[in-house]
């Protein structure tokens, strides 16, 4: 029986570009259009992680190529200098490291005065009862379900224990947040995170690197919604 009674009735569906066709990611975007909520765009400065990939100026072109609101992951030291920019640029939600940040609070007020649902993202060795009184300030919470950094890697399931924990949170104090989980999130894994309280999934490599990219959202999904009724 499903645990989670959901604080949101809709499930979010979120393909990461990072799994894309970096050549075509306009292309990416048409392909899942109409079969996903939000494009998870993955930001990394080759500091915070050891990885790097998109930044402002594919935000910008992708605002203008595609609808599907832009779902902006910062995987970036100094957040409090780049993240508002992302707002500026049309990104629909802006989330960043709480680990990088020096006054999460402070940003998360400047995101959503540009415009922004403001995230706050806590990586694999991150507790998240350190930010449990923070939740109220955002209106999302990103769980890394890998460490953050790069795409492709195995799903940790020990990480649920912190959706829960932030889930039960977020239903006592009944805060509008959407919890987002991110890393190896496939048909046989988004199951058992939507049971512990996840409400929004990022998928790379479950969407982009299937032969019908919409079909694979939409067969998420419907395993994710499953999950999520109470029975």
């Amino acid at each position: 029986m499903a645990q989670f009674q959901a604080a949101q009735a809709d499930t979010v569906i979120a393909p990461s570009l990072l799994a894309a066709d970096f050549a075509r990611l306009a292309e990416a975007a048409d392909a899942v259009e109409g079969a996903v909520d939000w494009l998870h765009v993955d930001v990394m400065d080759n500091h915070f992680v050891p990885n790097l990939t998109l930044g402002p100026p594919i935000v910008k072109s992708l605002k203008a190529a595609t609808d599907i609101p832009l779902d902006c992951h910062l995987m970036i030291e100094r957040p409090d200098r780049w993240a508002v920019g992302y707002a500026e640029l049309g990104a629909y939600n802006v989330t960043f490291h709480a680990e990088a940040a020096d006054d999460p609070v402070a940003l998360a007020k400047d995101l959503r005065a540009a415009g922004a649902k403001a995230g706050l993202a806590v990586d694999r060795d991150t507790p998240v009862e350190d930010y449990l009184d923070l939740l109220p300030e955002f209106d999302t919470l990103l769980i890394m379900t890998i460490k953050a950094g790069f795409g492709g890697q195995e799903f940790i399931p020990a990480m649920l224990d912190k959706v829960r924990t932030a889930r039960r949170r977020a239903d006592s104090g009944h805060l509008e947040l959407r919890i987002e989980v991110d890393g190896g999130i496939a048909e046989d894994t988004i199951a058992a995170a939507a049971e512990a309280g996840a409400d929004a999934f990022v998928a790379g490599t479950a969407v982009y690197g299937a032969a019908d990219p919409a079909d694979a959202a939409r067969r998420l999904r419907a395993r994710a919604d499953a999950a999520r009724t109470p029975r």
